[in-house]
């Protein structure tokens, strides 16, 4: 490709990975699980800093930062017509809502089949690690 004499090539910037997070906002959850066993019950989720009931704050703030970027969101349903495995993740079941990076969040997690098992263990420790029922 030829450059224009004393243009300099530049390279294209990078995709933005990093978290999206609003100066001061607090990010504020609450995850309700059933099905899992102990881990059974609703915990509120506060990030920025980091707190609530939730078992594992630091690190389901942590989970949900490196999940997230301007074009991704970690609360994102499995897409209709996805091909996914048919295998059963075993009964639990969870329902997130709230705001997470300044938008409102109502998602819920199962574990019916390979996309939505793949989905939940991408959250944990913001879900519970669910062992396969047989």
């Amino acid at each position: 490709m030829a450059h224009a004499e004393g243009a300099v090539a530049m390279p294209l910037p990078a995709p933005v990975t990093t978290p999206v997070t609003t100066p001061g906002a607090v990010d504020r959850l609450t995850v309700t699980v059933r099905g899992a066993g102990r881990a059974d019950g609703t915990y509120e989720l506060k990030c920025h800093p980091h707190g609530g009931s939730h078992p594992d704050a630091r690190g389901a703030c942590g989970r949900l930062d490196r999940n997230t970027t301007w074009s991704r969101s970690p609360f994102t349903p499995v897409p209709p017509g996805t091909v996914c495995t048919m295998q059963y993740g075993g009964p639990a079941t969870a329902r997130i809502t709230g705001t997470w990076a300044g938008r409102p969040v109502d998602a819920s997690f199962d574990r019916r089949n390979g996309c939505e098992i793949a989905r939940w263990d991408a959250l944990v420790p913001v879900l519970p690690a669910v062992h396969r029922h047989r």
